[in-house]
């Protein structure tokens, strides 16, 4: 995130899948695409993502560097240029506190800041941006209004974007699970603590407690299980298993079982607002 703050996007792989790891701090949305992409022609393409310097909704606007056309990161989609109206596929991401990622994969590989260019990484440019009712940055649109425009949701959303849902982070803080429901597949959404506001304090690695977030299938075996926090982890209350945030039950009688993870992020309302206007609101 130190280094994401300054870059916003970063071209990947992990197992060999060609991806974009991609954050824009002024709508704090944290999205990973798969690069490889289907043009209104047909043809397969593998493309690279840069940041474009320009916004939309406050939001990143992204260009691949193939065909320079201009994609929207939030929603994922071409909006100018060649591949205007191209959607890219997600995958589940969660922006968790290092100690924990570390602990759960301690083989994992980190990107160093050895990045070729000079950067203050580890600083906050946005000191204190994410202030609930501060006034979004280049946004002219309309905030609705059931929410503080910078109050944090869990959003999540059907690839077309035609069924929206976004739950209150409060809501997840008080409860640690809250079940939802997305174009008929029952989903919850879970929180644990960990992670903090890389938008909060001058120094990132300072920022306040927001939590971590997923967005899971809660189906094992035919059973739909229910979840509450414990520590930093969750245990299921049909079996007592343990899981961590990226649901992996790592001790009890479901040790070994993976949960289906659901693409999301943890915007900003007015951003997410703005961009899914029907949007389902879960919140207190």
């Amino acid at each position: 995130v130190q280094i994401l703050m300054w870059h916003e996007i970063v071209n990947d792989q992990v197992a060999g899948v060609p991806i974009a790891v991609t954050y824009c701090p002024l709508c704090n949305s944290a999205l990973v695409f798969d690069r490889r992409l289907v043009g209104p022609d047909g043809g397969e393409r593998l493309v690279s993502f840069g940041t474009s310097g320009q916004l939309f909704n406050s939001d990143l606007l992204m260009y691949d560097r193939q065909t320079e056309s201009l994609w929207s990161q939030l929603i994922g989609l071409g909006v100018a240029g060649a591949l205007t109206g191209v959607e890219l596929d997600r995958y589940p991401v969660q922006t968790v506190a290092f100690g924990d990622w570390r602990e759960q994969n301690p083989d994992g590989q980190v990107l160093n800041r050895v990045t070729g260019v000079e950067r203050n990484y580890g600083a906050n440019p946005y000191e204190r941006y994410d202030e609930e009712d501060r006034v979004p940055f280049l946004f002219d649109g309309e905030v609705d209004e059931r929410l503080p425009p910078k109050r944090r949701v869990v959003g999540v959303a059907t690839q077309d974007g035609a069924q929206a849902v976004a739950v209150d982070h409060d809501l997840l803080q008080r409860q640690g699970a809250v079940p939802l429901d997305l174009d008929g597949r029952a989903l919850v959404a879970v929180m644990v603590p960990g992670a903090t506001s890389a938008l909060d304090t001058g120094d990132i690695s300072e920022g306040r407690q927001v939590g971590a977030t997923a967005v899971l299938d809660p189906m094992v075996d035919g059973q739909t299980l229910t979840f509450e926090v414990d520590g930093s982890r969750l245990r299921d209350t049909q079996t007592g298993t343990t899981w961590t945030i990226a649901g992996e039950a790592v001790q009890g009688p479901l040790e070994g079982a993976v949960l289906d993870g659901v693409p999301h992020t943890d915007p900003f309302w007015f951003a997410w607002a703005a961009f899914y206007p029907d949007t389902r609101l879960l919140t207190r």
